[in-house]
C-alpha cells in the first residue's frame, strides 16, 4: 500500500509540474507590458517550479522502485512532503491570493500529495 501511496502523489505532483510548464507563456502575457528582464524572471520562476515538482515527483519514484517500504525511503517521503508543504504555504500566502483558481488549487494539491507521502512513509 505504501508504494501505491507514493506513487499517486508522484503522479499528482509530476502532473503538477507539467500543468505549470504548458501554460508559461500565456501566463508571462497575463502580465501585460513589461521589462524584458522581469519576463525573463517571469519564466525563470514558472518554470523552475515545474522543474521543482518534476524532481520531487522522480525522487519519490526512485526511492519508491529502489527501496520502497525502508527507513530511507520513508525519510526521503517525510523530506519530500516537507518541501512539498513549504510551497503550498508559500502559494497560500501569495498566489492563492488572488482570483485565478488554479492558484486557490496548487495548496490543496501540494498538501494533499504531502499527506499520501506521510502516510506512505508509516506503512
Amino acid at each position: 500500500m505504501e508504494e501505491v501511496l507514493a506513487y499517486v502523489a508522484a503522479d499528482l505532483v509530476g502532473l503538477w509540474g507539467v500543468s505549470h510548464a504548458v501554460p508559461t507563456r500565456a501566463v508571462v502575457a497575463g502580465f501585460g507590458e513589461i521589462s524584458a528582464d522581469s519576463r525573463r524572471v517571469l519564466v525563470q520562476e514558472w518554470l523552475a517550479e515545474a522543474v521543482t515538482m518534476w524532481s520531487f515527483a522522480a525522487l519519490v519514484i526512485v526511492v519508491t522502485a529502489v527501496g520502497g517500504g525502508t527507513s530511507i525511503a520513508a525519510a526521503a517521503y517525510r523530506v519530500i512532503a516537507g518541501a512539498l508543504l513549504a510551497l503550498a504555504v508559500l502559494t497560500t500566502l501569495t498566489g492563492a491570493r488572488t482570483s485565478v483558481v488554479w492558484f486557490k488549487l496548487c495548496p490543496v494539491l501540494l498538501t494533499g500529495s504531502a499527506v499520501l507521502l506521510l502516510v506512505a512513509g508509516l506503512a
